[in-house]
């Protein structure tokens, strides 16, 4: 068990999109040409809807690690992605913002390797120091009849680091550089560019993920026998078992690849699998993660009785089965970016934003804060200069502040919009009722075939508002979506 000074992972959550696409469905929309398609069509991939992007599945990744919990104690966030929309923009104090952690708080953003989650994730323990929030996320698309594009996915997992109820400590780790490239992606270009994949596994993961492997194994005295679950992320089939083959570790110990129901998440993958994997994992347990990229990085960690204790609001797990499963192949390539629709004159309209404005009412946008009157109890969003309750009208000095992202609610009333422009019709808005009394008008994601209807439980999720295109900048604020799981 750890002792009270060990510093290792305290928490863990994870995020996966709602919207599947069945693979059958991109094979067949590309039966024409190529046809080998066919044979990789096991399954379902997850996919970003249209307001959905790496920093938006970060915060839903945080979120379901804090559940209700204080965040107050995070003293440093870092966020690891290849996709993140912007070139010149911390990305970390957007999630920072989100989550109500702006302030005294440093604030850090890793780039340009998938695996920048591993690495990242192993260096922020090999520092030690203040409690910390780490988050993998990312999107990686693949071009159209592409096995990148059949096999990739999205998601999203976030851990905090800490001394105190520590529920895995590391035990080792060791990282390797090489001058091999497997793929790479040009500065400004959509999609990858892949090498030979036999040559991959047999070069890069049979030699240079083995041989990190064995020197994290080195350093934490542990026989590759005792390995209880080993996650090796990659979106070559066989790449894990071949490497667990290779290093003496039983097969039963590899981890579910999340390949068939979620597809390869990049650089999030690995720290994805890892929080599902301690979902189940039992104390004392002995955890490998790898990964590679131009060389490779292993974690060993080992779990203590805290595991017992901790659990995520859903976890992977829920994330994956809160799914909404379809067929329509145009609809994600509409979503990607891959295919450009004739969306009409009403999707001709300014959306600049006033980024003083933007700033000035940070306090309540970004976190979704909400006024509660000291007076009367009334909460009311916005905030306005004085209490809406009739009678009251109380000033906002009195006011105390109320966040509504994690507060419960349900539909009051609601219009399914196939006139206005919205880039998955129709839009759904309506009045949301939140349990503790404030009403507010909200748009609505994610509903699904099925629709709504008055009484339908509702959650908050963060997401884009609408970019403007003309300075390709996205605004974000929060949404209501359907309750399922």
């Amino acid at each position: 068990m750890a002792t009270p000074t060990t510093h290792g992972i305290t928490g863990y959550g994870g995020y996966v999109p709602r919207l599947r696409l069945q693979r059958t469905a991109i094979a067949a929309a590309h039966q024409w040409m190529a046809p080998g398609l066919r044979g990789q069509a096991q399954g379902q991939r997850a996919y970003c809807s249209w307001d959905e992007d790496s920093v938006t599945l970060a915060v839903e990744a945080a979120r379901d690690l804090f559940d209700r919990r204080e965040r107050s104690t995070i003293r440093a966030l870092h966020l690891a992605s290849t996709t993140l929309p912007f070139a010149d923009l911390q990305h970390s104090s957007l999630v920072a913002a989100a989550l109500g952690l702006q302030g005294e708080l440093h604030t850090q953003d890793l780039a340009h390797s998938q695996r920048a989650g591993t690495a990242g994730l192993i260096q922020a323990l090999r520092n030690g120091g203040p409690e910390t929030l780490f988050i993998a996320t990312d999107r990686p698309r693949g071009k159209a009849a592409s096995s990148q594009e059949i096999g990739y996915g999205a998601g999203a997992a976030a851990f905090t680091l800490g001394h105190e109820g520590v529920l895995a400590e590391r035990l080792g780790s060791a990282s390797r550089s090489a001058l091999m490239v497997d793929h790479f992606r040009a500065t400004g270009a959509r999609y990858e560019y892949h090498w030979e994949e036999r040559w991959v596994r047999d070069e890069g993961y049979l030699k240079l993920v083995v041989g990190a492997v064995q020197a994290a194994l080195q350093e934490a005295g542990v026989a590759p026998g005792s390995v209880n679950h080993f996650i090796v992320p990659s979106p070559l089939k066989g790449a894990a078992t071949a490497v667990a083959k290779a290093l003496g570790i039983r097969a039963t110990a590899e981890a579910e690849s999340l390949l068939s129901t979620c597809g390869y998440s990049g650089t999030a993958h690995g720290p994805l699998m890892l929080a599902q994997v301690l979902e189940r994992a039992e104390p004392g347990a002995v955890i490998v993660v790898a990964s590679f990229g131009l060389g490779a990085d292993a974690l060993v960690l080992r779990t203590t009785e805290a595991v017992r204790s901790f659990k995520p609001r859903r976890g992977v797990s829920g994330a994956l089965g809160d799914a909404l499963v379809h067929d329509n192949y145009l609809r994600m390539l509409s979503y990607e970016g891959g295919v450009e629709l004739e969306w009409g004159m009403r999707a001709e309209k300014p959306l600049k934003t006033a980024l003083t404005e933007q700033h000035r009412s940070s306090h309540q946008l970004a976190s979704f804060v909400a006024g509660h009157c000291s007076a009367c109890g009334t909460v009311q969003f916005p905030q306005l200069p004085y209490c809406v309750q009739p009678g009251c009208n109380a000033p906002r000095s009195g006011f105390t502040p109320h966040a509504l992202f994690d507060e419960p609610g349900q539909v009051l009333t609601y219009t399914a919009d196939w006139l206005s422009y919205h880039p998955a019709p129709p839009l759904y808005v309506g009045f949301v009722q939140f349990d503790q009394g404030a009403r507010l008008l909200m748009e609505m994601t994610d509903v699904g075939p099925a629709g709504v209807e008055v009484g339908t439980p509702l959650r908050m999720v963060f997401r884009i508002k609408d970019v403007d295109q003309a300075r390709a900048y996205p605004r974000y604020f929060w949404k209501a979506t359907p309750l399922t799981v």
